[in-house]
């Protein structure tokens, strides 16, 4: 067997065992009713929430930039799930994308100003230490890649990018258009638990899949095209 077979014989072994650990994670979540406590947090956060009304939405808004500016303290899935669940998908993406984009200029700006030491500060030292080289590395369309993945660091990205010399203007761009898709699942997400639409749920659960296998499969060139942009 030639080195391309066995290459590819291990990358769909790889992805044999992702799916595997994929659907035990998810077996796992309902077999000990971790989805109790996920529903529990959301439920609290959106009592806290309806409790400002008429200025709920402002609030909504507030808490996603703080959401942001804490550096993902409080996870974003959670705040985009109740901005789906309360408001709808079109009006919950619009709400999350106005806190989500005001957050992260605000985050970018405090990272320019005050530099790393603020950015230790606020961002868990695991996540720089395991995405600093992006510092210099700080190609457009990697950093889109990079927002457009669900459940990576946005939060921490936008402060790390912060310290780049990306224009501002770049940024908010990539930012934006980078969190949208993010955005929209997961106000459909909120959108179909309130409605009780469970194959809309597991069809947003196969594109996000779908979306981790394809980051999978193409991560070294990922990490070349960052590579490449130091040069």
């Amino acid at each position: 067997m030639d080195r391309n077979n066995i290459l590819n014989s291990r990358r769909i072994l790889n992805i044999l065992l992702l799916i595997l650990i994929l659907a035990v994670g998810i077996k796992l979540f309902f077999h000990y009713n971790y989805y109790a406590y996920f529903s529990y947090y959301n439920q609290k956060l959106i009592a806290f929430i309806e409790s400002f009304h008429p200025y709920d939405d402002i609030v909504f808004i507030v808490i996603q930039i703080f959401q942001v500016l804490v550096a993902g303290a409080i996870p974003a899935e959670i705040s985009g799930f109740v901005g789906g669940y309360l408001y709808g998908p079109i009006v919950g993406t619009v709400y999350s994308t106005i806190g989500f984009s005001i957050g992260s200029w605000l985050a970018f700006l405090l990272s320019r100003r005050y530099g790393l030491p603020l950015v230790r500060r606020v961002v868990n030292p695991s996540i720089m230490d395991k995405y600093d080289h992006f510092i210099v590395a700080r190609g457009p369309l990697v950093s889109f890649i990079l927002f457009l993945i669900p459940g990576f660091p946005k939060a921490a990205l936008c402060y790390i990018l912060g310290l780049s010399q990306m224009n501002i203007w770049t940024f908010i761009g990539v930012s934006t258009i980078g969190r949208l898709f993010g955005t929209i699942l997961l106000s459909l997400t909120g959108d179909s638990v309130r409605a009780m639409r469970i194959v809309l749920l597991f069809i947003i659960l196969g594109i996000v899949v779908i979306i981790y296998l394809v980051v999978y499969i193409y991560r070294e060139k990922l990490f070349q095209m960052s590579r490449e942009n130091r040069k």
